[in-house]
């Protein structure tokens, strides 16, 4: 009983932290999904806890983005069906696929965006949306469904190019966030809802992170939008940075390389 209960404790700051994080830029899962791997959890099971807690994360963090008019809900609607649709398929994979052979290429394109960003540096200071039609309307969507896909299935770092992407879009830092957190809360819905159907989720740990997500998220959500694009932009870096670090050393140590 006393163990339970200081797993639950751990989980609880560990979820606060993730959504803290989560709700500004993104990157909240390579905090909450190796506190829930401690658990000793099967790896399904721990993913598809972990999308339950960061349900109610990116929730949050969405509804106080949307109060403050940072959604454009216009501009982003089109692609909430295929975004849930795809979310649920990635889950169904990665309940029988392990996610290994996906690493390699999730560190180029962190590099890649950390580069961008890095050097780019009036990027995302301004907002300079423009109306998407065509090709480009079909490749944004085409980009969006591939996100989604692979929340569903791995899910670290979703936020992070959810944000890279409508930066591309036009939108500045902030926007962009906001928007993310409707796409993020879509694709979490929609894993969730597989991973539920697959017994694949443990509700008591769940509800541990999810309460402090809810608490990290919201004050994280209103610090992002007190102090604005130049804050995001910092936490974005860092987090891109910390996460190309976290997971290539974890591919260099699964290839026994290190």
């Amino acid at each position: 009983m006393e163990g339970e209960l200081l797993i639950g404790i751990i989980l609880f700051f560990a979820g606060a932290l993730a959504g803290f994080v989560d709700s500004i830029v993104g990157g909240g899962g390579l905090i909450s999904l190796p506190a829930l791997l401690l658990t000793n959890m099967p790896v399904a099971m721990c993913i598809g806890t972990n999308k339950l807690s960061s349900v109610f994360g990116s929730g949050t963090a969405m509804i106080n983005f949307a109060k403050n008019k940072l959604v454009n809900w216009d501009g982003i609607k089109w692609i909430l069906p295929f975004t849930l649709l795809v979310s649920m398929v990635g889950a169904y994979i990665a309940v029988y696929v392990p996610s290994t052979f996906l690493k390699p290429a999730i560190i180029v394109l962190l590099l890649v965006v950390f580069i961008v960003v890095l050097t780019k540096k009036d990027w995302g200071a301004i907002s300079q949306v423009e109306p998407k039609r065509g090709w480009k309307l079909v490749a944004y969507m085409f980009v969006a469904i591939l996100i989604g896909l692979y929340d569903g299935f791995f899910g670290p770092g979703t936020g992070v190019f959810l944000i890279f992407y409508f930066l591309f879009m036009g939108y500045d830092f902030l926007g962009a966030s906001g928007n993310a957190k409707v796409l993020n809360t879509v694709s979490n819905f929609g894993s969730l809802m597989m991973f539920i159907y697959m017994d694949q989720v443990h509700y008591g740990y769940g509800l541990a992170v999810a309460a402090g997500q809810i608490i990290g998220a919201t004050t994280g959500s209103k610090l992002a939008m007190v102090k604005g694009t130049g804050l995001v932009r910092f936490v974005f870096i860092v987090m891109s940075l910390t996460m190309l670090i976290k997971l290539t050393y974890d591919y260099l140590l699964s290839q026994g390389i290190i």
